[in-house]
């Protein structure tokens, strides 16, 4: 954590100083805006954080919750999603109070008595971190919207919900400076009942799977229930049952099965328990499942063991269904490339499925910040509007895979145990695909923003398209190992990683020669693209990593200037962009990273978009013109 740049600072650091629409920033919503978001879950709290970075956007965010969310809904926390808390600032602190997943039983009917359960194998979760070095967390999603919110009220915007509010509609005049009008009606507070309307440039729609946001753009959700129900519920209970602190897949002889999920703090647990089929005519009556009922069916389930629920933090019922949207921004297809998006859908608006793969909160926040960035980007300039049609491209392709891989996985936990071939079925397939449900299969395909794969052999653990996977490194400044990617904010910036030759600082080398011309050369985008009032690393934060040990690289003159940038008023020199490698982990070796050295440049939500040798600075430059719409 870097801060004091701007001055000493005794206070809390996370805490920024005001700019921009966070100067006097009035309680009421604004009548203009230039992104308005609705509905404060999991996608669009993460958009109002990201944008929040950018104090010159005025965004406002707005929730028909009377105030924040206490209890319920999502709680499954993927690796992926605790890579993207780090850039936020709160891994360390939401990991501290999760409940952390290591291993998954699996419990089938015993065969020497198929009445009973019995353990039938133990899967570790991430055999020795291979996926992440981040864990699998159990929270509740009422404290993940707890700590973007205070991200967002301590970011330079600072940004805060307006609850009580929900959408009724929009209208939008393409000739406008604020093409849309938003009507909202306030159902909480003072104001109930009363309507009122908000001019905004852009609107992102988080506002769930029944979202007003989606009809208003004319958007259909494509697919269909699955015809199978599920109790879930959130208890403290007594029990004889061994592994109720242990996520537990449970499938009985007749009984139907339970997805066991242990919650944090150590005595709450959920179970989702298999209610059955539903009949076409059911007209929703599985709804009125009692809290009883399904505690009935539990302890059917769990045969030896029983349950004694002592208390219900929350319960619902629920049905599959496995939709995606047909687009996820306002333009129709036939006019793709006459105009560009002004309004947005994002998480459950546009997604639904099972919650059992505990993708839900995952894949929602990731199409909030990838939005957010893109948004905050073009309204400030540094890209054209075109960036903004990629978003709908790129997510709805992880929609759509994320669907695929849902339907499978909860077909298989519905699925009867005298049907399974192999008892180990489950366990298989849950080891198998570890990968997509951490949140790591996510490719996206070339496009102004993500380059091709031609270079790909010089850093074959860095495929483009895909997350930017971290390793452990040396700070030459100070000696400490770290972990590279770590240290990306979620600050809108880019992030070009220059990998060194085997030269050591002061010799002439390839990273020499490239790190003069991205200082020097009229081509190069730090000196086309960074804002004249801007720090020199104010939008690529470019970082060198050498191949000797940090004890054989000196800090000092021989370092170059574009990796030692002044910062802040008082142009103080910023040291930790300099890294060596560490001996017990080599990132050369660990990412498949060529002796000869190469660029790895990162898009601001964490993905690869372009692998160059250090002698392509042609190719670099031009990637850059594209992105930011001078090609």
């Amino acid at each position: 954590m870097q801060f004091h740049h701007h001055g000493y600072v005794s206070g809390d650091p996370r805490i920024e100083a005001a700019a921009g629409s966070g100067i006097d920033r009035p309680d009421t919503l604004p009548e203009h805006v230039d992104v308005l978001i609705v509905g404060g879950g999991p996608a669009g709290m993460i958009a109002a954080a990201q944008l929040a970075q950018f104090p010159n956007i005025t965004t406002r965010i707005v929730d028909r919750r009377p105030g924040r969310l206490e209890i319920g809904q999502a709680d499954g926390i993927q690796a992926r999603s605790v890579e993207t808390f780090q850039a936020f600032g709160f891994a360390g602190r939401i990991t501290e109070e999760a409940y952390r997943i290591s291993e998954m039983a699996f419990w089938a009917p015993d065969p020497e008595r198929p009445a009973n359960i019995a353990r039938s194998s133990v899967a570790l979760d991430d055999d020795g971190g291979r996926i992440s070095e981040f864990p699998h967390l159990i929270v509740n999603q009422a404290r993940v919207l707890d700590y973007f919110a205070e991200f967002a009220k301590n970011s330079p915007a600072r940004l805060e919900p307006d609850y009580g509010l929900q959408f009724l509609g929009l209208d939008i005049d393409h000739g406008e400076e604020y093409p849309i009008t938003v009507t909202l009606q306030h159902v909480a507070g003072e104001q109930e009942g009363q309507q009122r309307t908000v001019k905004a440039r852009y609107v992102v729609g988080c506002d769930g799977a029944h979202s007003g946001v989606r009809k208003a753009i004319g958007r259909k959700h494509l697919g269909k229930v699955a015809n199978h129900a599920w109790g879930v519920m959130d208890v403290l209970a007594e029990t004889d049952f061994p592994d109720i602190r242990t996520k537990c897949a449970i499938q009985s002889a007749s009984g139907g099965s339970i997805l066991l999920i242990p919650r944090e703090g150590g005595h709450l647990f959920r179970m989702y328990v298999d209610l059955g089929e539903v009949a076409e005519d059911d007209n929703r009556q599985i709804r009125k499942t009692t809290l009883e009922a399904t505690v009935a069916k539990a302890n059917q389930i769990l045969h030896p063991y029983t349950l004694e629920v002592k208390d219900c933090a929350w319960y619902t019922v629920y049905e599959v269904g496995h939709r995606v949207t047909d687009k996820f921004d306002d333009v129709p297809t036939e006019e793709e490339g006459t105009r560009m998006p002004r309004v947005f859908i994002a998480g459950d608006a546009c997604h639904t499925h099972s919650a059992k793969a505990g993708q839900g909160m995952n894949v929602s926040m990731q199409d909030g910040f990838n939005i957010a960035w893109k948004l905050g980007h073009v309204l400030t300039g540094i890209a054209p509007e075109a960036l903004l049609a990629t978003y709908s491209s790129e997510r709805q392709e992880v929609a759509q895979n994320l669907i695929d891989f849902d339907r499978e996985w909860s077909s298989l936990m519905a699925k009867p145990a005298e049907e399974f071939e192999d008892p180990q079925e489950l366990a298989d397939f849950y080891v198998k695909t570890a990968e997509f449900p951490a949140g790591f299969m996510t490719e996206y395909r070339e496009s102004m923003i993500t380059g091709n794969t031609a270079h790909q052999s010089l850093a074959t653990g860095f495929p483009v398209g895909k997350r930017f996977k971290s390793a452990p490194v040396m700070r030459v400044c100070d000696g400490n190992p770290v972990h590279l990617g770590h240290h990306a904010t979620a600050d809108g910036r880019w992030r070009v990683y220059a990998f060194a030759d085997s030269a050591r600082p002061g010799e002439d080398s390839r990273l020499a020669a490239w790190a003069g011309w991205l200082l020097n050369s009229p081509d190069s985008p730090v000196v086309k693209y960074t804002p004249a009032s801007g720090d020199l690393d104010s939008l690529f934060d470019v970082k060198a990593i050498y191949q000797q040990p940090h004890g054989e690289v000196e800090h000092g003159p021989t370092i170059p200037d574009i990796f030692m940038p002044k910062v802040g008023p008082f142009q103080l020199t910023d040291y930790e962009k300099v890294y060596a490698i560490n001996p017990e982990a080599d990132i050369f070796e660990a990412r498949g990273i060529d002796r000869q050295g190469a660029v790895i440049v990162v898009r601001p939500d964490q993905y690869v978009s372009l692998v160059l040798p250090l002698d392509a600075m042609e190719e670099l430059a031009a990637f850059f013109d594209k992105a930011m719409g001078m090609a």
